[in-house]
């Protein structure tokens, strides 16, 4: 068994003193009230006392070490806690930023909901005129026909009016020719001295099969050679005329292979016309259609 002295050096130096006391006290009273056998119990009582208190000593040491285990602990606690603070009083932040944000977006769909309601009613509004323009159209489209059916009509009356005027046109050209073929003989033989045998229209049709229609063809002796006289009639001369007629002449001169006298007899002929051709055509004679007539005076047939 441990002595006294060897439990007390065990324990705390706080408490060895105070055993110590106790001790010594104990002893004292012993002495005077116990015998040797009931001391030798009394010493293992203590004995076992001391090893009860032994263990007491390091339960409290325990203890302390699990108390300073536990400050550190509470220590990391506390600063997790204010960690936490932090990131509360951040996310109250965040929250009161989001309910602010909420509070736009709610603002912001009111706003968008109106605009929609504006652009149901337009597109109603659109709708509507829709509507009527497709109505305008239908209508327009029966006005269209309409118009298409009197332009054809219009079209048909032209065209009868043109033919109507093409065969006046075509009699006025035969009546201009008629009388230049009947009063030119007359008029050549007073200008050029020129017997004319023949006065008529007629076709001429050349080696490769191809033909002319001369609107004026005369045969004559002019001081006793052969001549002939080349010409055509218009109401009025032009200078698109006078190139196709030059084109004419050559095609007929190269025929005939005798001397050609070219004549145009017209109503009426724009000096220049007259001179462009002249300059194109050498010996291009013009005789007006009043001439005609005052030198053999005639009435228009009916």
């Amino acid at each position: 068994m441990i002595s006294y002295n060897k439990l007390i050096e065990q324990l705390p130096t706080e408490m060895q003193f105070p055993m110590m006391k106790i001790l010594d006290q104990l002893r004292e009273e012993v002495l005077d009230t116990v015998t040797k056998a009931d001391f030798k119990r009394l010493e293992n009582v203590v004995s076992a006392l001391g090893d009860k208190t032994l263990e007491l000593a390091e339960a409290q040491k325990r203890t302390e070490l699990r108390v300073e285990e536990l400050a550190e602990a509470q220590k990391r606690t506390e600063l997790r806690v204010e960690e936490l603070a932090e990131a509360q009083k951040r996310t109250e932040l965040r929250v009161e930023e989001l309910a602010e944000a909420q509070k736009r977006t709610e603002l912001r769909v009111e706003e968008l909901a109106e605009a929609q309601k504006r652009t149901e009613l337009r597109v109603e509004e659109l709708a509507e005129a829709q509507k009527r323009t497709e109505l305008r159209v239908e209508e327009l489209a029966e006005a269209q026909k309409r118009t298409e059916e009197t332009l054809r009509e219009v079209v048909k009356k032209q065209d009868r009016m043109a033919k109507e005027l093409g065969g006046l046109s075509t009699s006025f050209g035969y009546f201009l020719e008629n009388e230049a073929i009947a009063f030119l003989p007359e008029v050549l033989k007073k200008k050029k001295d020129i017997d004319i045998q023949v006065m008529d229209r007629r076709y001429i049709v050349y080696a490769d099969g191809k033909d002319d229609e001369i609107n004026i063809y005369g045969e004559g002796l002019e001081k006793g050679k052969k001549v002939y006289v080349i010409g055509e009639s218009k109401s009025q001369f032009g200078k698109k005329d006078a190139d196709r007629f030059q084109k004419l002449l050559d095609r007929v001169s190269a025929h005939v292979r005798a001397k050609v006298y070219p004549l145009i007899v017209t109503h009426s002929v724009h000096p220049t016309v007259e001179e462009y051709a002249k300059k194109n055509i050498p010996g291009l004679e013009f005789y007006k259609s009043y001439e005609m007539k005052r030198s053999h005076p005639f009435s228009i047939p009916d």
